[in-house]
């Protein structure tokens, strides 16, 4: 978790106004929550407002899951748990971050249909 939120931060520091913010859900003893996100980027929208809003009054919302060590890839459970929550909420993307010990954490972007493809480059994400 907090090599993939330093690696996030990283690339949010280049990235242009209005800044992202990252929440992590921890467990009652510190760890891992319940449920498949493990973390939340969110920042208000700038953009073109919706009718009925104003600009800055909707967020924009990336939902991630962290996987480390010798943690399982997502099940195809946890793939679509994680597509019914993005869809209930509204979120923009929903990334993987996967840390294996020496190593940068990658990043996938789940598609339209259940599949991850690994992103590039974070600031086509969090720019």
């Amino acid at each position: 978790m907090t090599m993939t939120k330093v690696r996030i931060r990283q690339v949010m520091a280049r990235a242009p106004w209005p800044r992202w913010n990252l929440l992590t859900f921890s467990g009652q003893e510190g760890g891992e929550s319940r449920g498949v996100v493990d973390l939340i980027a969110i920042r208000k929208n700038h953009g073109t407002p919706r009718q009925g809003t104003k600009r800055g009054d909707t967020f924009q919302i990336i939902l991630i899951q962290v996987k480390g060590g010798n943690a399982a890839k997502p099940t195809t459970e946890d793939t679509k748990r994680l597509r019914a929550v993005a869809r209930h909420h509204h979120a923009d993307d929903v990334l993987l971050a996967v840390w294996k010990k020496g190593k940068a954490p990658r990043f996938f972007s789940l598609d339209p249909k259940l599949r991850w493809s690994e992103i590039g480059d974070l600031m086509s994400v969090f720019g």
